[in-house]
């Protein structure tokens, strides 16, 4: 299973998901303005949310800056800022996991 899923994530497949997650993200934010100006039926933000959680922050603040939606809504903002730092250190930490091997190895043994 594990063989499996390591399979799966090629930088090739890591981009591709980055690509439509992000595409995504950007797609709903401008959906979501779309439906505002309509005075329609929203997306909820719990699901704005989620697309920016699930890797498409920078779609998430693309979307935002050129629609001019949900810039200054709060705890919106406040919640989609503490994701980015969320993905932050994740990255930091892949980083390290796939640059430095040896160092997590380290670190796994004095634990």
């Amino acid at each position: 299973m594990i063989d499996a899923l390591a399979g799966l994530l090629t930088p090739l497949n890591v981009i591709y998901y980055a690509i439509a997650i992000n595409f995504g993200a950007f797609a709903a934010f401008g959906f979501d303005k779309a439906l505002a100006e309509a005075e329609k039926r929203r997306i909820a933000e719990s699901t704005l949310l989620t697309w920016a959680f699930l890797g498409g922050t920078p779609g998430a603040y693309a979307g935002r800056h050129l629609f001019r939606h949900k810039t200054r809504k709060q705890p919106f903002s406040s919640q989609l800022h503490m994701i980015a730092a969320l993905h932050g250190v994740a990255l930091c930490a892949a980083f390290v996991f796939w640059f430095y091997p040896s160092a997590v190895q380290a670190v796994h043994m004095t634990g």
